[in-house]
């Protein structure tokens, strides 16, 4: 596997043997010091260039890079917009093991939209074209201290859509279950243990994507109950899990509102929860609800 230094070094030399090539800059997790260094970090490379037609249309300038196992062509995808005129991207994995995420962009373009990101850092800049920016940051990634009416909002979601859970794994439907559980209801559980980890470190540490570093700040049974609210194809096992959740949803919600000073109505969470205790024991041939 090439090392960090030896792709950095790829870049560059791609880029000053080019002369349409006028800077290089890099965002991501490879530009911000508090995210693991891991060999499954990739790279996000961006190349400033007066136009983007010609390296799109060279179908063999990519191989500069190495040899492409798969890739991918956002920019190409019937569903998405895109503006190739402006910035167009190739995310390649390599034999090696590396991963580039690379795309042109035009100088107008870069900017307008460099400060965009704050997890950014300029890499080369041939003819000055870019304007200064800070030392790379992810502030912008960070847990942000909630509303009264956004904890709020959470609470009620997840107490809402529970009942959605209640009803597919009365009826067994388990596609439906899963997307309501992990797009929908985890998603204010994430939330709000991520408020969690917010106010123990006064808002100043990101969790990272899908909270995927809160563990570094919640004690370890409690990131074992989040775990373990996952769930397979089984029926009961995902009844428990439902029920893990909620647990966890409402001991965090109650630590939340009280560091934070917001208003916590028990009641609601009480009587979603009796709704699903109730759902899970109706017969299969009940006529009514309740």
């Amino acid at each position: 596997m090439r090392s960090e230094a030896a792709m950095y070094g790829l870049f560059m030399d791609i880029a000053n043997e080019d002369d349409r090539i006028l800077a290089v800059y890099m965002n991501g997790s490879r530009t911000n010091e508090n995210a693991p260094k891991d060999i499954f970090q990739d790279y996000d490379i961006v190349f400033v260039v007066p136009e983007t037609k010609a390296f799109i249309e060279d179908k063999d300038w990519i191989k500069k890079f190495g040899t492409v196992l798969y890739m991918q062509y956002p920019d190409e995808h019937p569903d998405y917009p895109n503006d190739k005129e402006n910035i167009y991207g190739w995310l390649m994995q390599f034999d090696d093991g590396n991963r580039v995420d690379l795309h042109v962009e035009s100088v107008a373009h870069a900017k307008d939209h460099i400060r965009d990101d704050k997890l950014c850092r300029i890499l080369l800049d041939k003819e000055n074209i870019l304007p200064e920016i800070p030392e790379a940051t992810d502030e912008d990634y960070r847990v942000r201290r909630p509303s009264e009416a956004q904890f709020r909002a959470c609470i009620n979601e997840f107490w809402w859509c529970s009942n959605n859970l209640a009803k597919g794994l009365w009826r067994e439907e388990m596609p439906y279950v899963q997307d309501m559980a992990n797009f929908v209801v985890r998603k204010q559980l994430e939330k709000m243990l991520s408020w969690k980890v917010g106010v123990k470190t006064d808002f100043n540490v990101s969790v990272g994507k899908s909270a995927k570093y809160m563990y570094r700040w919640i004690d370890g049974k409690e990131y074992q109950d989040y775990l373990n609210t996952y769930f397979a194809g089984g029926i009961d096992a995902a009844w428990e899990a439902v029920f893990l959740m909620c647990e966890l949803f409402d001991s965090t919600t109650e630590y939340v509102a009280e560091r934070l000073n917001y208003t916590y109505d028990i009641g609601e969470g009480k009587a979603a929860l009796a709704f699903l205790k109730h759902v899970r024991c109706l017969p299969k041939d009940a006529d009514g609800v309740y």
